[in-house]
């Protein structure tokens, strides 16, 4: 009887270790196909970006085996080529010169825009198998595959014209597909010359090198009105019919006042003339009685001190008020004044998404990678939806609104047979200096094509009417003369 229990004892005994074993099995299998799964995770996301990091040595290796590929318009038409000597030297060549400068950036000194958000697609190759072979006999670079972008030509002219000498910058959107069609910042440079002129554009005091439209933060000016607007009528349920205010043409607050554009007098106004007349005096009272918390929820919804779903290097937005803030700065705030800075990306996304029933489309650069004869297409990016910034009501009273500012405002001169504008004008002031201010439009057109937002800066110009309405207006213009 003893002889049996220890003979089960002993087969415990054993029993315990292969349990441990099997324990330690499923633990490092677990570890495993987590690794594994971590992998083609890594595969399918992150490798790309980890081998485009200008700092990868993986991308010499990628230079000295592949041709540098296109940059295509949306229509095909090159905008970014490379062209290969005899003696093997590569230049790379824009032929639009410095039209698509920040858009397109540059491949010397490192890489900026388009030639670094693209940089892995462009020294790849996926020409036909047998191409590849008879390059590899001959100790031919194989060519990379082509980008082809959602730029369009005619609107990045008339955008880069339109702007002229000016510093400042244009934004140019498909509110229902997020897709770029335009992307000026001025002053610009020739992304073929930074090679030879590198010393000149990096030390610039005009800062050529910044994108002003990704990158320059800039007080909104009365463009912040809109958003004013919507928290006000958030707060009185939509209800505007008991709205009225007398304008003097300044309405002072402590010892100083807050003055109307050249000081006018709008007289009796009503909510929707006072914001398409663009009263200063009117929002400024406005913000007397606004809720701060409010306003800080609203401006977290809109994405103000929040990361952007943007590809391009960028500079983030920033709102900041709080209720011990003195009532100057609270009604200096309402008008778009205050401490409040927007780049003109992010508030042409906000428009975008007033055009678009609230919703917000990620603004799209790129269409699709193809192989270099155009026979492979490699990749599509799809058309992605962000979120909704507004409810659809929302968005349909701020539309009206904005047409009010072309119909009865300061943005008269975009009334067109060819298309209905809608949009908010806004002179920004920057300096004690009350004659110093930027002049803003941001904006959408509605017609036979889908519906087009503009954004417009103009640095130190003056009036928005005078300055920026004209630029927004002459890329309206051609968008909607194309067949």
């Amino acid at each position: 009887m003893k002889k049996k229990k220890n003979q089960k004892k002993g087969k415990e005994k054993r029993r315990v270790p292969s349990r441990e074993y099997s324990n330690i099995m499923l633990l490092f299998t677990g570890l495993f196909v987590l690794m594994i799964g971590y992998l083609l995770w890594f595969q399918m996301t992150k490798s790309r970006e980890t081998i485009n990091n200008p700092y990868n040595a993986r991308l010499e290796t990628f230079e000295k085996r592949v041709v540098r590929g296109n940059i295509l318009a949306s229509d095909g038409q090159v905008l970014a080529y490379t062209k290969v000597a005899e003696d093997g030297t590569e230049t790379r060549y824009y032929p639009f010169d410095c039209t698509f400068a920040h858009v397109l950036g540059y491949s010397d000194y490192g890489k900026t825009g388009i030639e670094e958000m693209g940089n892995f697609q462009l020294l790849t190759s996926n020409a036909y198998f047998t191409e590849k072979f008879i390059n590899e006999l001959r100790e031919q670079k194989n060519i990379g595959d082509n980008l082809i972008t959602t730029l369009d030509v005619d609107l990045q002219t008339a955008a880069h014209d339109a702007l002229g000498d000016q510093k400042g910058a244009v934004v140019v959107l498909e509110a229902s597909t997020g897709n770029v069609r335009a992307l000026v910042s001025k002053p610009d440079y020739d992304p073929g010359l930074v090679r030879g002129e590198w010393d000149r554009l990096s030390s610039s005091e005009d800062s050529i090198l910044l994108n002003r439209a990704m990158q320059g933060l800039y007080p909104p000016g009365s463009t912040f009105k809109t958003i004013t607007l919507l928290e006000y009528l958030r707060e009185h349920q939509f209800d505007s019919e008991d709205y009225s205010y007398m304008c003097e043409g300044k309405v002072s607050v402590g010892n100083s006042s807050i003055s109307c554009y050249h000081g006018t007098r709008h007289g009796e106004l009503d909510l929707k003339l006072a914001y398409a007349k663009s009263c200063n005096s009117a929002f400024a009272d406005m913000g007397r009685n606004l809720s701060v918390p409010g306003l800080k929820d609203l401006t977290d919804q809109l994405l103000f001190d929040s990361d952007l779903p943007l590809s391009f290097p960028y500079s983030r937005s920033s709102f900041k008020l709080k209720e011990s803030d003195s009532e100057a700065l609270h009604m200096m705030t309402a008008m778009g004044q205050g401490d409040t800075l927007v780049t003109p990306m992010h508030m042409a996304m906000i428009t975008a998404a007033v055009a678009n029933d609230g919703i917000l489309m990620v603004p799209r650069f790129l269409d699709r990678t193809e192989s270099h004869t155009g026979a492979v297409v490699v990749e599509r990016y799809p058309v992605t939806e962000y979120g909704r910034l507004f409810s659809k009501q929302e968005a349909s009273v701020l539309g009206e609104y904005m047409r009010a500012v072309v119909e009865e405002g300061s943005a008269s001169s975009l009334k067109s047979d060819a298309y209905m504008a809608a949009g908010k004008t806004g002179t920004a002031e920057y300096s004690s200096d009350k004659n110093r201010s930027h002049a803003w439009f941001t904006g959408y057109a509605t017609g036979d094509k889908p519906d087009l937002v503009v954004c417009v800066l103009v640095e130190s110009a003056g009036s928005s009417s005078e300055y920026a309405v004209p630029v927004a207006k002459r890329v309206f213009d051609a968008y909607y003369a194309k067949e």
